[in-house]
C-alpha cells in the first residue's frame, strides 16, 4: 500500500510517482497530477493541471480549446482508482469502467485551469464491483459530476 505524508485525520498526499505505482495509466492518459486528500476506503481528492500542450487540444477545438468531457470523466475515474486499489480486501487486478450514470457537464474546462476532483466510494459488492460519486470543480465552481461504476478484471 502506498502512503504519502500522514496526519492525525488519516489524510494523505500522493505525488505523481505514488499515483503511478497504483495506476497503470501513462502519458498521454495519466490525468491526475496529485492526490491532495485521501481517506482510506472512503474518498480521494485529486488535481489535474490542464495545459495547452496536451494533445487533445490540437483538435478540440482549434481556436477554442476545451477539455473533452470524456477525459474529465476519465480523470475522475483515475482518482477513484486510487481509492479502489488501496482497499485492503480487494484482490489484485485492474479496475475498469463498467458504467457511468447521471453524468452532467456544467461548464467548460480550458487550458490554465486546475481541475479538482472529489471521488467518494458509495459501495463495493463482492470485492469486484465498486460504485463512486464523482465531482469536478475549477475555482470552486462545479464543472462535471456523475456516478461511476467499476469492475475488477483479471
Amino acid at each position: 500500500m502506498v502512503t504519502g505524508d500522514s496526519s492525525a485525520d488519516a489524510d494523505s498526499i500522493l505525488t505523481i510517482e505514488d499515483i503511478h505505482k497504483l495506476l497503470p495509466h501513462r502519458y498521454p492518459f495519466s490525468l491526475v497530477d496529485r492526490i491532495i486528500k485521501y481517506v482510506p476506503g472512503k474518498l480521494a481528492i485529486g488535481i489535474k493541471n490542464v495545459s495547452f500542450n496536451e494533445p487533445h487540444f490540437q483538435g478540440h477545438f482549434p481556436g477554442r480549446p476545451i477539455m473533452p468531457g470524456v477525459l474529465i470523466v476519465e480523470a475522475m475515474a483515475q482518482v477513484g482508482g486510487v481509492v479502489l486499489t488501496q482497499m485492503a480486501d480487494v484482490q489484485d487486478g485492474l479496475f475498469m469502467f463498467a458504467g457511468i450514470d447521471k453524468v452532467r457537464f456544467r461548464r467548460p474546462v480550458i487550458p490554465g485551469d486546475q481541475l479538482v476532483m472529489t471521488v467518494e466510494l458509495l459501495s463495493v459488492k463482492r470485492r469486484r464491483f465498486g460504485w463512486m460519486q464523482g465531482r469536478a470543480e475549477v475555482d470552486g465552481r462545479l464543472v462535471a459530476q456523475g456516478e461511476l461504476m467499476f469492475s475488477l478484471v483479471d
